[in-house]
């Protein structure tokens, strides 16, 4: 058989396989059908219409272990259609209880014009029972030339059937601080997210936080509406906290309550600080980040104890400016974006600097915190310290010098942890100084205190060299005692 018989052999049974499994891809000359079309990625999460993925094929049944509204799309493969279709379609729940969930629409869907995909929104009311599901299917199409399913009997997807698996529910805070101006009736809003969503039933009336209050406010929440993803709380003071010498804090912190376990970011610190005259224009943040580079480091160097003796141990970590909003007192405009709308300007602190990941949900070494634990995990999920955004603060010398003056390390409570069920909140602080040592070489000198009773008995310190250019010269040792690393 020649090669070319061959080829041709091969081409023909990898269509005919295509077809078989993917004929929604193909013409529009070909008979119209109707069939769900549940796109799911490898981390098992839905692909929401109206995002696609053509690389995806579409799946006839799902397991569900969260209890945020599940979204499932049918589409209908026609031409552009002249008068409308729809299609109606029954859920029925395999133990009989169909009050633990609803759907939306009711039983019917509506297809027009170009608009050849409707979902159905199932939404989850309470704990399901074990080993339930749930089976969508399409029953009926206004329009008789219309083929329910697929047109092969392999792959027809006329039924999707949700596995309702055991769900675990917790909740986070996705930032660890707040700065309020300290007006009498101002409001600041903040969230409390719910990775795998929540029942409002559930948490309407549930007291989720602990308060160690250095001021008095209120505190209320937007209604639930359909969102089960997030909760959006007001805090609004009722007193007046603006007196520029006194630093202000309060504390809320989440705690566990049944069915719902408190995750990553465990508290958060709202905070008047201590209010010094700046001018921006020094702008000390500026020497240590570059908002052109996502990927831009500064280095550093800390005093820590490895196999029983101190010395300087080296260390980087991607480094951000502070976004902030333009009336904050520190703003620093960094771009316009060349238009002349001002609301799509950047502005950000001039004064503060933070360390990230530039995208996913990985951790970048802080503080080269990694250092001081020997189980810790990089999960942002897990140890979102790891990442801490708004970390160093500065206070120009004479609250002008371009090359010199004091830093401090934003107090704040970091979570580390080895795993979803072992974590640790650590208080962190310090300060020192910071100057020009170079050309355009700067260093960040100063001591870092990490507190925690269980992983420490207390407060531990060591010192901390930081540079915004990798070639510096190496710290001369130090005759200090220095930590340990820790079991977490």
């Amino acid at each position: 058989m020649t090669r070319i018989k061959i080829l041709s052999i091969l081409f023909i049974a990898v269509l005919f396989t295509s077809c078989s499994k993917d004929d929604y891809k193909l013409g529009s000359e070909i008979d119209p059908f109707l069939r769900f079309n549940f796109l799911v990625k490898s981390d098992n999460t839905p692909v929401e219409y109206p995002t696609v993925n053509g690389s995806l094929a579409p799946v006839s049944n799902y397991v569900n272990t969260s209890v945020k509204t599940l979204k499932v799309p049918v589409a209908l493969t026609t031409r552009n259609l002249k008068n409308t279709v729809t299609a109606n379609f029954s859920a029925v729940s395999s133990t009989g209880d169909n009050e633990s969930f609803t759907v939306n629409p009711v039983n019917q869907l509506t297809f027009q014009g170009t608009k050849l995909t409707d979902t159905i929104a199932v939404s989850f009311d309470k704990r399901w029972a074990a080993n339930q599901s749930i089976t969508l299917k399409l029953e009926t199409v206004s329009d008789p030339e219309i083929h329910i399913g697929n047109l092969n009997t392999e792959y027809p997807n006329d039924t999707f059937k949700i596995d309702l698996a055991a769900i675990t529910t917790n909740y986070t805070f996705p930032v660890n601080q707040l700065v309020v101006k300290g007006e009498v009736g101002e409001t600041i809003d903040f969230k409390v997210n719910f990775p795998n969503g929540f029942f409002p039933s559930e948490i309407e009336n549930a007291a989720i936080f602990k308060f160690q209050n250095g001021f008095e406010y209120s505190l209320t929440h937007d209604d639930f509406g359909d969102n089960r993803s997030s909760i959006n709380y007001h805090l609004t003071l009722l007193e007046d906290i603006q007196n520029d010498d006194a630093r202000y804090e309060s504390k809320i912190t989440l705690v566990n309550i049944p069915n719902y376990n408190a995750t990553g970011n465990l508290t958060l610190t709202v905070v008047k600080p201590i209010k010094s005259p700046r001018d921006i224009q020094a702008n000390p943040a500026s020497k240590f980040t570059d908002p052109t580079n996502a990927f831009y480091l500064t280095y550093g160097e800390h005093w820590f104890s490895v196999n029983g003796a101190c010395s300087w141990q080296t260390f980087n970590a991607l480094t951000f400016p502070v976004v902030v909003t333009k009336d904050n007192e520190n703003a620093i405009l960094y771009s316009d974006k060349g238009t002349a709308n001002p609301n799509d300007d950047v502005y950000y602190d001039a004064f503060k600097i933070g360390f990230n990941v530039a995208s996913g949900t990985n951790t970048v070494n802080s503080f080269g915190l990694k250092r001081w634990f020997s189980n810790e995990s990089n999960s942002a999920a897990i140890s979102p310290g790891f990442n801490i955004t708004s970390a160093l603060e500065f206070f120009p010398a004479n609250g002008n010098s371009k090359t010199e003056g004091t830093v401090l390390v934003i107090p704040q409570d970091i979570t580390i942890g080895s795993s979803a069920t072992n974590t640790h909140v650590i208080a962190i602080s310090g300060d020192g100084t910071y100057k020009e040592i170079g050309n355009g070489l700067y260093e960040i000198s100063f001591e870092l205190k990490l507190t925690n009773d269980k992983l420490f008995g207390g407060t531990v310190s060591t010192q901390y060299r930081m540079y915004n250019n990798r070639v510096y010269t190496k710290p001369s040792p130090l005759n200090i005692p220095c930590p340990k690393e820790v079991t977490l």
